[in-house]
């Protein structure tokens, strides 16, 4: 930015940004409020806003989506690091001028959408779950090339990465994680066995995010990354991919589903994922019920379902 002639607040539903301008744009400086929902103008004071800047959001503890305007150039670094509730952020898919570590510890976002693109595009829709994916939990954040999002090549990129994650040992790792004295020693971080149990449960999550946003997914990694996930459905001996839709996806129906249709849940493993479920869960329960009850008459499970 040029020389700056002026500071601000420019009031949200439940709060407040804050921001500096000078003769020809603005930079937004830092959020205060509960606001879960924050769309930021395209112009304040009659200028462009074109900077999200160093830490504007961090560890925001109440947004759970925030959009950008399709002026913006640049986000600063740790612009929306620790923001542990945020979900959605809405952006141009643009060359922008990006900052270190700015989605450092946001472990709740799912979704990086391009602002302009249409709601029903089903490619544009897998590559913003995919986008997440990428700099959140499949540590690449070279996939954050907004330019070459959803080209051929991109999502060759990523599904090599994936590649070689799920490849990776699950032990790999551990020894450097207690002699860097990462963790508390003598803390569960430091059992093996869970260490194990976390790298499988990130290779599930993983695996469960390609398959249900599959665009330009080839069939022999289709095939290997399903057989990951049916390997430690319910019944088997780890049970991580029950265990991340049950403890992290209770009332998502979507991901009931999608167990079904890959076929991890069957006879055997029904009445134990029931007895999981609980007193909860009332509208998972009822699909599964019906669903089984497909499997036990011989038919379509599906059936009930086509309308």
């Amino acid at each position: 930015m040029g020389g700056k002639i002026s500071t601000g607040e420019w009031n949200t539903a439940q709060g407040c940004l804050s921001y500096t301008a000078d003769e020809e744009s603005v930079e937004i400086t830092g959020s205060r409020g509960r606001d879960t929902v924050i769309e930021i103008p395209s112009l304040l004071e009659g200028l462009p806003v074109t900077r999200i800047g160093k830490k504007a959001f961090l560890s925001n503890k109440t947004v759970k989506e925030i959009t950008l305007p399709d002026t913006i150039t640049s986000l600063g670094d740790w612009a929306f690091a620790c923001c542990a509730k945020l979900e959605k952020l809405t952006l141009p898919y643009k060359r922008l001028e990006v900052g270190q570590g700015i989605f450092r510890d946001c472990v709740s976002l799912t979704q990086i959408v391009d602002g302009t693109s249409p709601a029903a595009d089903k490619k544009m829709t897998d590559v913003s779950y995919l986008m997440a994916a990428a700099v959140c939990k499949l540590d690449a954040f070279y996939l954050f090339d907004l330019e070459a999002a959803g080209s051929a090549e991109w999502f060759d990129r990523w599904d090599v990465r994936l590649r070689t994650v799920m490849g990776t040992p699950d032990a790999e790792g551990f020894s450097k994680m207690l002699l860097c004295g990462e963790e508390d020693y003598g803390s569960r971080e430091n059992n093996l066995d869970h260490y194990m149990g976390q790298q499988r449960r990130k290779k599930v999550r993983l695996a469960m995010c390609r398959l249900m946003h599959d665009f330009c997914l080839k069939e022999e990694d289709e095939r290997a990354h399903t057989a990951y996930l049916l390997a430690h459905r319910k019944g088997q001996e780890t049970e991580e991919t029950w265990r991340v839709v049950l403890e992290e996806h209770g009332d998502e129906l979507s991901y009931y589903r999608f167990l079904t249709e890959i076929g991890a849940v069957d006879k055997e493993n029904f009445q134990a994922i029931l007895t999981d479920l609980g007193e909860s869960h009332t509208e998972m329960k009822a699909y599964l019920m019906e669903y089984y009850g497909g499997l036990r008459a011989g038919e379509d499970p599906f059936a009930a379902f086509v309308l």
